[in-house]
């Protein structure tokens, strides 16, 4: 009864089963004369950014008016408890592929910070996203453009509350603010998404390299962990070829394209009579970006720079690879006295507070009387400069949202570009899109093959009684491997027919896929949600 009693309150409505108390009685009555009462309760969840494991759903019990126990009743399963409560009307939806997310096309650099998840805590954030009543899966692309949540929700509608309810309690940006920002595609539109942002299309500088990199990056940390999945690490690889293929078979990358090629460029236009010849620069952090920001500005003249980081081992490696610029290593300790000597300061730290506040600018001297005022291009999400930094009169800050002015400078070539890609897009979105649909097969494959098992057990059981004790062991094994050989030769049929091969096409599969599970009685969907909702409850409960 537990069990039962524990499904149908782990399918309420999240107010009510999340904030929810239930009284039980000792007896049974038909669903029809179930009640449910419920009372609200103060709930605690950890929030990613306290980077605790999220707090247990409420312990919830139902109420039976009825006293005569029906002990059928105690033989239902918890699908079938489940179709005849209120809570069914949830498990009429399919399971499917959700993002839901803001980028640089839908919400500003202010609302994109507050929402940044570092890479070193995208595994919490995946096992506190599982842990929620309809999320099967998922995953986490966060960079300085971008915060994208992408989920295998068992509801459609309930899985993307529950993350748009998660992303607002980590960021404390209310779920009506987020709304106005957040964009929710899901199954071949979210697929689609994904190839485009991979395939650099999605980007604020079309084309751009460093985001395929980032896409990478999310399969080499969900790697064993719980929840980065088969439909959604599947995905994500995918994502990675299409991104490659669209590289090599078109010209979309082909120039200096990347936010920090933008960033020097930007930079170089507000630079009024000036040069990186003759202009001071100061780069603070030698990351990938940092590095990737050395490299264009060396290629658009900068002679020497000054370049601050924790540690002097990649500086050096930088130092090594452009041996023709000279490029000095500070510590950050001396970030303040650098600045002072700065015309042009570049920050691309992971820090997740600002280092250039208001206070400290102010106290700088003034730069050269041919740059104006002093430069700060921020490229870091969340932001290394404070914006009121531009509020004095003699510096000025540019973010990666402000990139845009250099964007439109190439916009036309590139949609060109981006025309041509679209076509290989397509191609690559049937090809998942005809995958993820070969896998309603598989539980098809292992019920049929439970189903094999269990006859040949029993009639191989039944065989063995007969005979009786006057039976060698060689002989026992020689029955016992016959009835394993005849299984084998009688599902080598059905399973061809339910491989996914040139030989057949989608539709023919699934149609297999439909005929055995009628001609075998398998329940295959009932039987796959019901061991979903049963593993969801385990895993609350524990």
């Amino acid at each position: 009864m537990a069990a039962e009693t524990a499904l149908i309150a782990s399918l309420l409505p999240s107010p009510i089963a999340k904030n929810a108390t239930f009284t039980s009685f000792s007896s049974w009555a038909s669903p029809s004369q179930v009640s449910i009462f419920y009372k609200p309760i103060k709930i605690s969840r950890s929030l990613v950014s306290q980077r605790k494991k999220p707090s247990l759903n409420t312990r919830c019990q139902v109420v039976f008016p009825n006293d005569n126990i029906d002990s059928k009743a105690f033989t239902a399963s918890p699908l079938q408890l489940l179709k005849s409560s209120p809570a069914n009307r949830y498990t009429k939806e399919r399971s499917c592929i959700a993002v839901i997310g803001l980028n640089v096309h839908t919400a500003s650099v202010e609302i994109r910070e507050k929402l940044a998840i570092p890479e070193a805590q995208w595994p919490q954030a995946i096992s506190e996203l599982c842990a929620m009543n309809h999320i099967e899966e998922a995953a986490v692309l966060s960079t300085c453009n971008r915060m994208e949540v992408y989920v295998v929700a068992l509801s459609q509608h309930r899985g993307v509350k529950e993350v748009t309810e998660w992303m607002s309690k980590i960021s404390g940006v209310p779920v009506s603010d987020l709304c106005q920002h957040q964009f929710v595609l899901y199954n071949k539109d979210a697929t689609q998404h994904l190839f485009e942002v991979a395939a650099g299309l999605n980007s604020l500088v079309l084309g751009e390299g460093q985001i395929l990199a980032q896409v990478k990056q999310v399969v080499k940390v969900g790697q064993g962990v719980s929840g980065f999945d088969r439909k959604i690490s599947g995905l994500f690889k995918h994502a990675i070829t299409v991104g490659k293929r669209v590289r090599s078979e078109t010209n979309i990358s082909s120039g200096s394209v990347s936010v920090s090629a933008a960033a020097v460029e930007l930079a170089l236009m507000k630079l009024t009579g000036s040069s990186y010849a003759t202009a001071r620069v100061l780069v603070v952090g030698a990351g990938k970006m940092g590095k990737l920001v050395i490299k264009h500005l060396a290629a658009k003249g900068c002679k020497n720079m000054i370049v601050l980081n924790r540690t002097e081992e990649r500086v050096a490696a930088i130092r090594e690879e452009i041996k023709d610029v000279e490029i000095i290593y500070k510590p950050l300790s001396e970030m303040l006295s650098c600045a002072s000597e700065a015309d042009v300061v570049f920050t691309c730290t992971a820090s997740e507070t600002p280092l250039f506040l208001k206070e400290h600018v102010e106290m700088l001297p003034t730069v050269q009387p041919e740059i104006g005022r002093r430069l700060f291009i921020d490229i870091s999400v969340p932001r290394n400069v404070e914006q009121s930094v531009s509020e004095l009169k003699t510096a000025v800050v540019y973010n990666v949202d402000d990139l845009k002015e250099v964007v439109e400078a190439n916009k036309e070539d590139r949609l060109q570009k981006a025309m041509e890609a679209q076509t290989i897009l397509l191609e690559e979105l049937n090809k998942f899109e005809a995958w993820k649909d070969s896998l309603e097969t598989v539980p098809t494959i292992k019920r049929l093959k439970d189903n094999f098992e269990r006859i040949r057990d029993a009639e191989l059981n039944k065989c063995l009684s007969k005979i009786g004790d006057n039976i060698s062991e060689k002989n026992k094994k020689a029955i016992y491997d016959l009835s394993v050989a005849l299984v084998k030769k009688l599902l080598r049929g059905p399973m061809e027919n339910l491989r996914c091969d040139d030989a057949r096409t989608l539709d023919e599969i699934l149609e297999n896929m439909r005929a055995l599970n009628r001609m075998f009685d398998l329940e295959t969907d009932k039987s796959v949600l019901e061991q979903k909702i049963r593993a969801k409850m385990e895993q609350t409960w524990k």
